[in-house]
């Protein structure tokens, strides 16, 4: 394991260079596409900086909805093959119509909004204020 500069300190750096010294030096569709580039390198930096902890809390919520216990595995990867596999689950369960009405419908809904939120952390650049 490296120490630093860390993965999202790296592409923190690339991401200013383009935003600050790029972008503004271009014009047209070169402009464009270095734009692109420099949120594409803060998504990536945003999706390494919160994936473990989204994972993990998409893990406990899945687990309290389908009534699992256990903790989640201690590598990324196995969280990841894990939520995969809860959501499987629960799609089978929304399908057969569990979900339709009743209390659980309403903590799949907030399960649902949740993870949207979370995923939207990671896709919508930060406002500017």
């Amino acid at each position: 394991m490296n120490d630093r500069p860390s993965a999202e300190e790296l592409l923190r750096a690339v991401h200013r260079f383009l935003n600050d010294d790029v972008v503004p030096a271009l014009s047209g569709p070169a402009r464009y596409h270095a734009r692109v580039a420099a949120n594409v390198v803060a998504i990536v930096a945003r999706e390494i900086e919160t994936e473990e902890s989204h994972l993990r809390g998409e893990w406990q919520r899945l687990g309290r909805l389908l009534s699992l216990d256990g903790e989640p595995p201690a590598d990324r990867v196995g969280v990841r093959a894990g939520v995969t596999e809860r959501s499987r689950e629960l799609a089978r369960r929304i399908r057969a119509g569990d979900a339709d009405s009743g209390s659980w419908r309403d903590q799949v809904m907030a399960h649902l909004r949740h993870t949207v939120d979370d995923k939207l952390e990671v896709a919508r650049p930060p406002r500017a204020d």
